[in-house]
């Protein structure tokens, strides 16, 4: 599972069964970003709908290799959700995947005023992909379908 955390938001992108490629699945919502009960309530619906071993967290550092305060942040959520899911949750530098997301929502021909309705589940998408293409050894022990995405 990839996961794009954001202030508001929570995009979300899953695995097939062979870790072979990773698919936009939704945005999880919330009103304020202290909000976090129905995050990871649903979060933890869908590790166990989809069988999830390992959850990717995207971190937004800054261009300089810098933590910000939404790094910050990010970082605080992956020790919960750790604790919430017992799953492994790491950690995979997030820079400039808007921008990437961006750019596909364009080629796609979706409309700029509707690019909130997908950008951070592509963005997610993006994350997951990455990880999944530079840690293929790593995963290996994840692609058995039983074993989760």
């Amino acid at each position: 599972m990839g996961l794009d955390f954001g202030g508001k938001t929570c995009g979300v992108a899953l695995s097939d069964e062979l870790l072979i490629t990773a698919q936009p699945k939704e945005i999880i919502r919330r009103d304020r970003e202290s909000k976090l009960r129905r995050t990871f309530a649903r979060i933890e619906e869908l590790i166990q709908e989809y069988d999830v071993g390992l959850i990717v967290l995207g971190l937004p550092l800054n261009m300089d290799d810098s933590q910000g305060e939404r790094a910050e942040k990010t970082l605080e959520f992956q020790e919960s959700l750790q604790r919430r899911t017992g799953l492994p949750v790491v950690m995979s530098d997030e820079r400039l995947t808007t921008v990437e997301a961006d750019e596909i929502m364009k080629e796609q021909g979706i409309p700029r005023e509707k690019y909130h309705d997908y950008v951070d589940m592509i963005a997610a998408g993006i994350i997951l992909r990455e990880y999944m293409e530079n840690h293929r050894e790593e995963i290996a022990c994840f692609a058995a379908p039983e074993n989760g995405r």
